[in-house]
């Protein structure tokens, strides 16, 4: 298996690179961050303008018609730069299933806006004190021609920002569907938070909150498929994100220890503060490994069920020792909750408990092997 980036991906990956090494500084990033919205709706612009919002959207809207290695090609580069813009919410949450089940004058209406870097979109997915997203509580019931929603949703990203928000809810006693909600209507409570590496979030109420069928993605009655894509792709767009914020963390330290000196030498000569660096790099490495084999699989519209729980383990678990090895490392500044290493913790925390930690993929894991037992 060949994880080299092909051509069209390895442009994408120099051009989004060059691009988030002029504008996401440690120092605007701090200023967008004590901000209102906290995301940079300049370098947003400046995506849009580069045509790379569009990479994995359909021709038919004015996307590139790529895929989601593509775009987690992209979600790389912004987490090695963590850089406060809505990729991962507005693209991978929200408009990949938009584009997968949405008909055309759907996908025309709400996915254009998004191209232009007009539009913010997310998706609620997350319940409060659940950690499986698969087993929706949040229902569904059908009154005339619209859809009653009614239930809770947590942690949902840029949520208040948002133009519309794709909700999962159960329908039936095993089925789901995904409906295109508009934050303004009747029936929906936001109420807006911070979440731990200080992007804005909000947590929704939903109280006969109606969406009608123009709104509906694919059949709500016909069981779980949107759901299980919604859920998988945006497990691969977070593992993604991952992998670029632990590289960088790694490569922040190993300079720092290459450089600091101790008792007259580098502390990377120091054999303790080198195999810790070591493990982090191989902590790196395995979770790199994994996401790109469950990205791989689900570009090739392979079951990526299994692969996706293994990648999204090790990014909660191994991800950890990653961060908290890097902060150790820089000693006494590894506590400046200002230094740049500090805001790779936080990210690195927040993708370990979004739509699951280390031990709900572990159950996942261990339940799909019992049952090819």
């Amino acid at each position: 298996m060949d994880f080299t980036l092909n051509e069209t991906q390895e442009d994408l990956r120099k051009l989004a690179r060059s691009i988030l090494e002029e504008r996401a500084t440690p120092e605007r990033i701090r200023d967008v961050e004590s901000s209102d919205e906290g995301i940079d709706r300049e370098l947003w612009a400046e995506f849009a303008q580069a045509d790379l919002l569009g990479v994995a959207l359909p021709e038919d809207v004015g996307g590139s018609g790529h895929g989601i290695a593509e775009l987690c090609v992209l979600l790389q580069e912004v987490g090695r730069r963590v850089a406060p813009i809505p990729l991962l919410s507005t693209i991978g949450l929200g408009s990949l299933p938009i584009a997968a089940f949405g008909g055309a004058d759907q996908r025309k209406r709400l996915l254009a806006p998004v191209l232009e870097g007009t539009s913010l979109l997310t998706a609620a997915l997350q319940e409060s004190a659940r950690h499986d997203p698969l087993a929706v509580q949040t229902t569904a019931t059908r009154d005339g021609s619209r859809w009653r929603l009614d239930g809770t949703k947590v942690a949902v990203p840029h949520a208040p920002l948002a133009d519309r928000i794709v909700v999962s809810a159960r329908t039936g006693d095993d089925a789901t569907g995904l409906f295109v909600l508009d934050p303004s209507a009747r029936g929906v409570a936001i109420e807006s938070t911070r979440s731990t590496h200080r992007e804005l979030q909000a947590n929704i109420t939903l109280d006969g909150a109606f969406v009608g069928d123009d709104d509906v993605l694919g059949d709500p009655t016909s069981g779980n498929a949107e759901l299980r894509y919604a859920y998988q792709h945006a497990l691969a767009c977070m593992c993604a994100t991952a992998v670029g914020v632990f590289e960088s963390a790694v490569r922040i330290t190993a300079d720092y220890i290459s450089n600091r000196q101790q008792f007259g030498r580098p502390i990377a000569t120091f054999q303790g503060a080198t195999l810790r660096a070591a493990d982090a790099y191989i902590d790196t490495e395995a979770v790199d490994v994994t996401t790109w084999s469950a990205i791989w699989q689900l570009a090739e519209g392979r079951d990526a069920a299994d692969a996706l729980a293994i990648a999204k383990f090790w990014v909660a678990d191994g991800g950890q020792r990653v961060v908290h090895a890097c902060q150790h490392l820089h000693g006494g500044i590894g506590v400046d909750t200002d230094y740049p290493v500090h805001r790779y913790f936080l990210w690195a925390k927040e993708l370990e408990l979004t739509l699951g930690g280390a031990t709900p993929q572990l159950l996942r894991i261990g339940a799909s092997l019992a049952g090819e037992a």
